[in-house]
Formats: structure tokens, sequence, C-alpha cells
């Protein structure tokens, strides 16, 4: 799964990879400072299974620290986006192109309102009104996405209609590039209701609509509001909920900061966590421990810095994601090799046994027989919809036992 980090300059989008990735992608208080996109690997955290199973876990390709299960997601970080970057302004189609495959964005925001649409400093929080950061973002990606639509549109429509063609498959191929899926045309279709045998007739009116449906479905936006321990901050989040936007308070800063002390083994940090214990006061000085002091009233207050949060929320909610663990003996739990718990999966809600078998190797969907449930011991059909936190074994055959 690939997160796209968008928002205008200086808005906390490469603290907030930073801080999600442990990474050290250039952070600076002018335009731009990103202009190749910094890629690297975040996680989402769930409880784990093992507690409820009572066995010590040695995971392969997530890590499992206290009972919290980490599950790696690629994030992708791009160049602040300003207005009419659909246009090509600023670094605008680059910016765009580089999301292509993003299936889930997240808007950092600048709730504190510090810095203008181009994300020049104002002077003061409060100077500027991030709902409008919001709505111009939205509009440049629809934009973007009808314009990549809109190109040789009624050409095209017109041949499939033409040679009698599947218009929503062959709809699917042209935007394959852009990670969009048959579903996600089916359904912003039906939400418009729109003439699938004359797509030739839409009106340029019908086709952005139809962009727009079709990014909230193929592209969801989590939005971020950033810098939430300045005062202006939390008055613009308030805002934001009575305007019934579903956004995520958080403060990126206080994250990084609690991540690089983790990492030089200074205090003892749980992503997501609402405190941390600092294991080496000695080595603090004044400027240091005021800081922790600062951030610790951010994590009593919002119950956590809300980066760990708002990747959650994205991949669990907005994504529609569960998480099922693999194994391959049912009573031991674990694969060939003795490693208890090893794999852990996320797979999209109404994910079947077989599907999830393919989605493994494609063999055991070919030979699938069965799958069993670590739970109950019971046979699971391959029509069985997976449920989050689902611990199965798949049966195929000639891999019995």
């Amino acid at each position: 799964m690939l997160i796209g980090l968008v928002g205008k300059p200086n808005a906390g989008k490469t603290t907030f990879f930073n801080a999600a990735t442990a990474g050290n992608a250039k952070v600076a208080d002018y335009p731009f400072t990103t202009i190749e996109p910094n890629v690297g690997v975040a996680f989402v955290t769930q409880e784990c299974v093992c507690r409820e199973f009572g066995v010590k876990d040695n995971p392969r390709n997530s890590i499992c620290i206290d009972g919290i299960r980490h599950i790696p997601i690629k994030l992708i970080d791009v160049a602040g986006l300003v207005p009419d970057a659909w246009k090509g302004r600023g670094l605008g189609n680059k910016f765009l192109d580089d999301l292509r495959q993003a299936d889930i964005l997240i808007h950092v925001v600048d709730a504190s309102g510090s810095f203008d649409a181009e994300g020049r400093p104002l002077g003061k929080p409060g100077s500027w009104d991030p709902l409008k950061d919001i709505e111009f973002l939205e509009e440049e990606i629809a934009r973007w996405m009808y314009q990549i639509l809109k190109r040789d549109w009624h050409k095209w429509t017109r041949r499939v209609e033409v040679e009698r063609k599947d218009f929503i498959a062959s709809l699917a191929d042209r935007v394959s590039g852009l990670s969009i899926k048959i579903e996600h045309i089916k359904e912003a279709i039906n939400n418009l209701k729109l003439d699938v045998d004359k797509p030739s007739h839409w009106s340029e009116e019908d086709l952005y609509n139809f962009a727009k449906e079709l990014r909230r479905i193929s592209k969801p936006i989590l939005i971020v509001a950033n810098k939430i321990d300045i005062p202006k901050a939390q008055e613009n989040y308030e805002k934001m909920l009575k305007l019934g936007i579903d956004v995520v308070p958080a403060s990126a800063l206080a994250e990084w900061a609690l991540v690089q002390y983790t990492e030089k083994g200074i205090i003892k940090y749980i992503r997501g966590s609402d405190h941390f214990e600092i294991l080496h006061p000695e080595k603090l000085n004044d400027r240091e421990r005021k800081l922790f002091e600062k951030i610790q009233e951010i994590l009593d207050k919002w119950k956590g810095t809300g980066v760990q949060k708002a990747l959650n929320k994205a991949v669990f909610d907005l994504g529609k994601m569960i998480a099922v663990y693999p194994v391959e003996d049912i009573s031991k739990l674990s694969d060939k090799k003795g490693n208890v718990l090893p794999d852990v999966f996320l797979v999209k809600q109404g994910t079947t046994a077989r599907e999830f078998a393919r989605l493994i190797h494609s063999d055991l969907a070919k030979t699938f027989l069965y799958a069993i449930d670590a739970r109950s011991k019971k046979k699971l059909s391959e029509d069985y919809v997976l449920k989050n936190r689902d611990v199965i074994k798949i049966v195929a055959a000639g891999a019995r036992g």
C-alpha cells in the first residue's frame, strides 16, 4: 500500500514523513525544499494477536513491540503543491505525476495559518485560513485527473461505442496508470448516474464531476491539522470539525523529536503512545528538558502526537484494510521454520480465503482446498470473507497437514 503525503509548501509534510519513517529528508522554511519525492517505509500499528494466543512471536515481515504489531507501508512525500499546479505551475505536473500510484492521500495542513497559499511566511499564526488549503488542493487534484480523462475523450469514446467495447473495462485500462480500479469507476458512474452506453455524449461538466468523484473514491484524502500545539491551530481544527471534515490533529515535530531521541536510546517511546519514558535524564540539557515537558503536554492534551493515528486511520478506515496472519502449523501458529506468527498482510475488507491465498502465492490459489481458522479450528471455504486479525492456514492440494 502506498500513501501519498500532499500539501502546500511549509505545511510540515516532510517533517511528518521523517517522523513516520525515521528518515532524514531535507526540511527548510522555504517553498520547494522537496523537489524529488522522498520515499520511505512507515508503519501502521495494531494490537498483535500474540497476547490473545499466549505466544511469543518472532515476526519476519513486520515488528512486534510490547504486543503492538507494526506493519510496514510505503510512504511518498512529494513537492509542495501551489494553486494552478494542474496547469504546470510551480512543480505541479511533476508533483501530480509522483502521486499516480498512491492509494490514499494524507493532506498535511498548516492548521496554524502561518503561511500563505504559496507557502510563504506571513509573520504570525492566524494570518491564513487553512480551509482554503483544503479546498484548493482537492480542486487541483480533481483538475489534474480531469485533464487526463479529457485527452481525446470524444474521439476515444466514439471508437468504443462504434466497436461495441465494454466502456467501463476500456476506461479501466485507460486509467490503470493512476492506480484506479474497475470497481472505482463503476461506483463513480453509479453515484453520478452517468450514461455508460453513450459516454461520448457526456458534457464537460459531467466529465469534471466524474473526475472529482473518481478521485474521491480511488484516492481518498485524510486531513491532518498539523502544528496543533500552536493555539490558533486548535481554533482552526475546531472549525474543521464543525464543518464535518474528517480531520486528525497532529504535531509532526513532536513525533519527530520522540523518534530521534528513541533511536539515540535516551527515551523509550512506542509509536502512537500518549507517553514516553526518559531513560537517561543526565544526557538532556535544559533546552531538551523543556522540549520534553512541552511534548508531554501535547501528548496529554491530544492523546498522542497524531502522526501514528493519521497513518492508522488512513489505512484501516479510509483504505478499508484489515490485517490477516497466515500460518502453516495451526497448533504452533508457525511457519515451516518454526517462526511464530511470522507474517501479517494488509488486505482489503471483503477479501476471501482464496483471494488471500493468491496474494501469498499464485499457486496456492490454483490448488486451494480450504482454510483453517486458528481460533475455532474450523474449515473455511474459498468464499469465506476474512475478518480483521484472522489467523488462518491455507490448505492446498499437495500441501496438506
